[in-house]
């Protein structure tokens, strides 16, 4: 099915609190994608987030982003009292302003939990008790709050600067830190709690307006997290829980000496060995976040890039074997059907197009790229329709931003292409057309290009290692006309859904 939609993070939502989150200006934005015509809201992964505040290093594959949960649902729902507003960090109206919104957040969501503690409104403590009962918490929650525990205890140090037992996770350490730490334990079950009951409630009402949700699941995880504490025996790590390789990419468009990334690789033998659990566990914690997920980095169960601990860039790295159909075999298995879409960008190779062929997960398509020569593989013509074709990721500049540092036969081909003036008047509006007119059947686009936003507005600048993520739109992007002229572009080129009254 034919169909088109937007890429924005929670976190980029407008809202009176320094962040967005998953309160009324979520609703709002659903109204507004509604009147678009548009059927898909694409996001990036839902993790708490940890150093550099990105959503692709967070500290748990499995648990919640406890900055989204909104204050004012809380408030709503007799879980925090009204007073506790007062003096939230307004911050930047255009900007996440991180460490005032993570301090308040904290203390916000431990006073709803004393709060909540006390008054017992409601069924809420059933529900919660329910919540930490049931099978699809079963899998990470305990892993999950000890971990969150810990790390406060031991003022957000890296897991494996810990004391060697509790690095290494010896069974009479580890029973200790639960006795020591229960209450902090406790007050961590309750905020995945409040996470998952709020994006539940988002969730249902996107589909409500006939929207799916679109995730992301990064193919790595934080060197930093709970999954590699609690797993460590999956990762290329040594027995004193050293790492031995890391991820990265070779040098590619992004970067003349690749990105190195820091991730531990994965030991897929083990992985393989107990038959993919974790991996299934973890691709059913995305679904149950989301109606699609987009696969990041998907030529890395092909063949991945591995670089030694210590080398200073990712260029004397190799490349390694990867899962392959094994994986995805196991996960059809365990799962049943695969909504994917995965993202074969960067040094794509037979292997890979072999890989995606054998899945049929439908693969990306960047407009910017598509205009390095003529007869490129990313321009429209190229396409079949099993694809999704993006203006820009979260990884590229915006249109605006990207049009005046464009080489001079770029513009010329976009201009002969999509016949945008040589003055790159509403250059994102003749970008966004050209995806929606092509075959793809999907064509996603960075909120951003449609509020016609420059580079101020770039979400992340990869190998850049502050200053990324923290985009926020402005209630007054979100316009009539822009959803009307969204809508029009929907209908006219097949994106939106005919519903006969």
């Amino acid at each position: 099915m034919r169909a088109s939609g937007i890429l924005l993070h929670p976190t980029s939502l407008p809202g009176r609190f320094g962040i967005g989150d998953l309160g009324a200006e979520a609703d709002a934005f659903l109204d507004w994608l509604e009147s678009a015509g548009q059927t898909i809201w694409q996001i990036l992964p839902l993790g708490p987030i940890a150093y550099g505040n990105s959503p692709y290093g967070c500290l748990s594959a499995f648990a919640g982003n406890q900055l989204l949960i909104s204050p004012e649902e809380l408030v709503r729902e007799n879980l925090l009292p009204a007073e506790a507003l007062e003096g939230a960090p307004a911050g930047p109206e255009d900007s996440v302003d991180f460490p005032s919104v993570i301090a308040w957040k904290d203390q916000i969501l431990r006073q709803s939990w004393e709060h909540t503690r006390v008054s017992r409104p409601g069924h809420i403590l059933d529900d919660f008790e329910g919540f930490c009962g049931a099978f699809e918490q079963r899998y990470w929650l305990e892993d999950w709050v000890l971990f969150a525990a810990l790390k406060r205890k031991f003022n957000g140090e890296e897991w494996f600067t810990w004391p060697r037992e509790l690095k290494l996770r010896e069974h009479e350490a580890v029973e200790a830190a639960k006795a020591e730490l229960s209450a902090e334990m406790v007050y961590q079950r309750w905020v995945q709690f409040l996470f998952f009951r709020q994006w539940d409630r988002v969730r249902r009402e996107a589909n409500r307006r006939n929207i799916l949700v679109m995730g992301d699941i990064p193919i790595y995880v934080a060197a930093d997290s709970a999954d590699v504490w609690a797993y460590q025996r999956y990762f290329s790590m040594d027995s004193e829980a050293r790492l031995e390789t890391i991820a990265g990419v070779p040098p590619d468009y992004f970067s003349e000496t690749g990105q190195l990334w820091g991730n531990p690789l994965y030991r897929w033998d083990r992985i393989e060995t107990e038959g993919f659990t974790w991996w299934i566990e973890r691709a059913r914690n995305n679904f149950r976040t989301a109606d699609i997920v987009r696969i990041d980095h998907f030529r890395g169960f092909a063949a991945f890039w591995e670089v030694k601990n210590g080398e200073k860039t990712a260029v004397n790295g190799r490349w390694v074997t990867g899962p392959g159909m094994k994986l995805f075999n196991a996960l059809q298995h365990g799962l049943g059907r695969l909504p994917f879409v995965a993202e074969d960008l960067g040094v794509i190779t037979d292997d890979v197009r072999e890989l995606l062929y054998r899945t049929g997960f439908p693969g990306m398509k960047i407009l910017q790229f598509g205009f390095t020569a003529d007869n490129e593989e990313y321009q429209p013509h190229r396409y079949q329709t099993n694809c999704v074709v993006y203006t820009g990721t979260h990884d590229n500049d915006t249109i605006r931003g990207w049009w005046p540092e464009a080489e001079d036969a770029i513009k010329r081909r976009v201009m002969d292409y999509t016949g945008v003036p040589e003055n790159g008047d509403e250059i994102e509006w003749h970008m966004i057309r050209t995806a929606f007119t092509s075959v793809a059947d999907l064509a996603m686009v960075p909120a951003q290009d449609v509020f016609g936003l420059g580079n101020e507005a770039r979400m992340n600048t990869p190998g850049k290692g502050a200053g990324n993520w923290g985009w926020r739109a402005r209630k007054g992007d979100f316009t009539k006309e822009r959803a009307e002229r969204l809508l029009r572009l929907a209908k006219l080129t097949g994106r939106k859904p005919y519903h006969p009254a």
